[in-house]
């Protein structure tokens, strides 16, 4: 890519929508997954016996169980989130500034 191209792409308003809702999305969705997991880590540090605590009397599942399946979990959704706005929105944006480019 010669120079001339880069700074046509560079200075394209498309481009740097593409740029600000890619790194709004990102950091969104990292900071959503470090709030679950340090939010668990948390609960682990400072409140183990919740996490210990058995699902309903009697039971031999604890609440950590489940709680580990939804941080798990949330990866994935996160993930598919990332992925579904990347196909829909992010991948016709940049066709278009590759085009506007050309």
């Amino acid at each position: 890519m010669n120079e001339e191209t880069l700074k046509k792409i560079q200075s394209n308003p498309k481009y740097l929508e593409l740029v600000h809702k890619k790194t709004s999305l990102g950091w969104t969705l990292a900071i959503v997954m470090l709030v679950i997991y340090y939010g668990f880590i948390l609960v682990l540090a400072f409140a183990p016996s919740l996490l210990g605590t058995p699902l309903y009397q009697g039971a031999t599942m604890t609440v950590g169980i489940p709680v580990g399946v939804f941080i798990i979990l949330s990866a994935f959704v996160l993930t598919g989130i990332y992925v579904r706005r990347a196909n829909q929105e992010f991948d016709p944006l940049t066709q278009q500034i590759v085009e506007e480019a050309k």
